[in-house]
């Protein structure tokens, strides 16, 4: 048989694309090495929320005192909040494995790899077997970056220092953390562990936690967590590890932490070697496999989507790249726009952003004005949020004043960027979105009234 579609990797892009291209009628076979669903399933997006919010229970009882909720002897199980990840990791992978059932897609478990281009499509092999695509879609995402931090290989070797992947199966709250970057996973795990009961520490080389993240708000998200008793060395190079002691030096002078446990979290790298790229002489940049706004490779009839491109290393991203790959392939006319793909930190309180910050439109050249609510002016919010200090950051090009970027500290905000996602993607004007009419009481009409 040969396939209309051969997708390497069945993360969020992959089964994406191989769904999408079932629904269109194309013969479709997905390759993948380990577990349908991918890092963001089984290591990241979905294990690392089901943790979080058991955390987020956790505090709300522990402190509910001030909503009129008192309890006795609050504790949080750490083996039962790992026991149901688990079941919620199955429970989902088993809903992709379904859904490639449901619509066609032949799944093949193992290493995929590109061997060749003919007359007839890809010839792609795995378990010994080779199989012929008219198309194919490179999905094989991206691992954590392990840098050649002294000490680093043998702290890993001997499960004291650990990535995504380890944390998220430790059977016990160790004592103390380390965490090794400031960004989002390594924001989410401080968040968690502290409430947990660990003593985290976060070491990060930029002056600032959250990479991109509005400077303001992630202030305000360092203060919220110093409080929960997270230390942070910011401006910090990490020099080398002895065991479960963290070296590092900063302005300020060389420093160290010492924990039981050593977070690694300082950025992820495309799985781009070892699957054939090279025999067909595909475009790999120090970033990822090329491609352009049509998920188009250098390769004619190769396409990629997802981690492995580098472009937006997020699953929403991956899914959206998916679909612009099928439907071009199908002849639609479609292209991927990434000037509105929202970003999410999920620590409590939430971090939510979408499209510019002040910081990146300055950094443009970009003429804009600037405005900035307290969330208290919504009324649910300061019904939910006792002593909440969220607030929402808006930045319009000045002339127009449409609107370029939101950014928001407070929950629920990753459930309302959504909408500032379609109004910037649509390209609209405050006075547009003033017309809009927003449900009462909701956080998200904190939008509306700052369009006034």
């Amino acid at each position: 048989m040969i396939y209309d579609l051969i997708v390497l990797g069945g993360g969020p892009a992959g089964y994406r694309a191989a769904e999408h291209a079932g629904q269109h009628g194309m013969r479709v076979l997905l390759i993948e090495e380990r577990s349908l669903g991918g890092v963001c399933l089984n290591e990241g997006c979905i294990p690392t929320k089901t943790l979080l919010y058991s955390a987020k229970l956790y505090d709300g009882a522990r402190f509910g005192k001030a909503y009129g909720v008192t309890a006795e002897s609050i504790q949080l199980d750490h083996g039962a909040v790992v026991a149901r990840k688990n079941k919620v990791v199955k429970t989902l992978v088993s809903g992709v494995a379904m859904s490639m059932k449901q619509h066609g897609v032949t799944v093949v478990y193992g290493k995929g790899q590109l061997l060749s281009k003919s007359a007839e499509g890809f010839s792609v092999s795995a378990n010994g077997e080779t199989y012929i695509g008219k198309n194919a879609l490179v999905a094989t995402g991206s691992h954590a970056l392990v840098p050649p931090i002294p000490g680093l290989k043998e702290a890993l070797a001997a499960g004291i220092a650990m990535t995504n992947r380890e944390i998220l199966d430790l059977k016990e709250v160790p004592a103390s953390l380390c965490v090794i970057g400031g960004g989002v996973i390594g924001l989410e795990m401080a968040s968690y562990f502290a409430s947990a009961g660990a003593k985290v520490s976060v070491v990060e080389m930029l002056d600032k936690i959250g990479g991109q993240t509005d400077s303001e708000i992630a202030a305000l998200l360092q203060k919220h967590l110093e409080q929960m008793g997270v230390t942070f060395h910011l401006g910090a190079k990490v020099t080398k590890l002895s065991g479960g002691t963290v070296y590092f030096e900063s302005k300020a002078g060389n420093g160290e932490v010492s924990a039981e446990k050593v977070l690694v979290s300082i950025g992820r790298r495309a799985n781009t070697e070892g699957i054939g790229l090279e025999a067909l002489g595909a475009v790999v940049t120090r970033q990822g496999l090329a491609t352009d706004e049509f998920m188009k490779t250098s390769v004619p009839g190769l396409f990629a989507a997802g981690d492995v491109n580098g472009k937006s290393l997020l699953a929403h991203t991956a899914y959206r790249e998916a679909e612009v790959a099928v439907n071009v392939m199908l002849g639609k006319k479609d292209r991927m726009d990434y000037s509105a793909v929202p970003s999410v930190i999920y620590t409590n309180p939430e971090i939510s952003s979408v499209g510019e910050t002040e910081e990146t439109a300055k950094a443009k050249g970009l003429s804009i004005e600037t405005k900035k609510l307290s969330l208290m002016y919504s009324g649910r919010y300061v019904a939910e949020n006792e002593g909440g200090q969220g607030i929402a950051k808006f930045v319009f090009e000045k002339d127009t004043r449409r609107l370029l970027g939101i950014s928001m500290i407070g929950n629920p905000s990753s459930e309302i960027i959504f909408g500032a996602a379609a109004f910037i993607g649509r390209r609209m004007r405050a006075e547009e979105i003033q017309k809009i009419i927003f449900p009462h009481p909701t956080v998200g009409e904190v939008i509306r009234e700052a369009m006034f």
